[in-house]
């Protein structure tokens, strides 16, 4: 991606924000002008979940209510967002006054769905419910306890993604708390549990955990990065069926949730991790 695309972000400068409803604080990035150098296969289908943890707003009284938003982008859409800049968005509303919280949710559908391109689901959960929900870990078969020795990279490296020997045709959904990447521009670590659920010749675990570890200097957005090692699982296992999902942890009291799959799952899972 060319760098200067985001010279007109928040991203990694001061910004102030507005003490007011301002929706020209969003900053859309192509999607294809982020996927251009990824010369992979593509998911067909997929989403990237937000969870905002910090939304409020002041109701008709003046009152303030607090509340945390979800909001599901496809990954269809022409545009993403800057996280920033969602930031300084949805700040702009913790001194406005709206009687009624559906109110909020109708312009947060409009804008976000605007600046995407494509309607995006919003709902605002209320915080006390959502207090009484524990965390609970990704379910599946952990790969990190692998008793490995592991050389610093600079870069990924998909070669280490290979089958079993032997490979026998099965099911599995696989998890790993190691994935790390990087902001590409301002360089901060992002931090995620990984899901891997594919059906298809047994993957061989000790090279997939070695592929996770190689991100660890990547840089690239939350998005990128799941549809890269969704891409990269694809063109050197070939499951039949591929599920990855990666839930990161929040930054600036957002977290992301991409999920990339070839196949259309019944639930994706909104539970949080014990890290978000």
């Amino acid at each position: 991606m060319n760098p200067d695309s985001l010279s007109a972000s928040p991203l990694g400068r001061a910004a102030p924000g507005s003490t007011h409803y301002d929706p020209t604080l969003l900053f859309p990035i192509a999607r294809a002008e982020t996927r251009a150098g990824l010369d992979l296969p593509q998911a067909a289908y997929g989403a990237d979940i937000w969870n905002a943890y910090e939304l409020s707003w002041l109701n008709g009284k003046g009152k303030p209510v607090v509340a945390i938003g979800r909001f599901t982008v496809p990954m269809d859409s022409a545009c993403l967002i800057e996280s920033k800049s969602l930031k300084l968005y949805l700040n702009s509303y913790n001194e406005e006054r709206f009687e009624y919280a559906d109110i909020v949710r109708q312009r947060l559908h409009t804008d976000l769905s605007r600046v995407c391109g494509k309607p995006v689901h919003i709902e605002i959960l209320s915080v006390r419910p959502a207090f009484e929900l524990s965390c609970t870990p990704l379910r599946g078969t952990s790969i990190d306890d692998q008793d490995l020795a592991f050389e610093a990279v600079q870069a990924p490296c998909p070669d280490s993604l290979v089958l079993s020997d032997p490979a026998p045709f099965v099911r599995e959904n696989l998890v790993s708390e190691l994935l790390k990447s990087n902001c590409p521009v301002t360089g901060q670590p992002d931090w995620a549990s990984l899901l891997i659920r594919y059906a298809g010749p047994r993957i061989d675990h000790a090279g997939l955990l070695r592929y996770i570890v190689s991100l660890r200097r990547h840089q690239e957005f939350h998005e990128l990065c799941v549809e890269k090692i969704y891409g990269e699982i694809m063109q050197r296992c070939a499951p039949e069926e591929l599920l990855v999902y990666a839930r990161y942890t929040r930054r600036g009291g957002l977290d992301i949730n991409p999920w990339r799959a070839n196949f259309q799952p019944t639930d994706i899972g909104q539970a949080r991790t014990l890290r978000q």
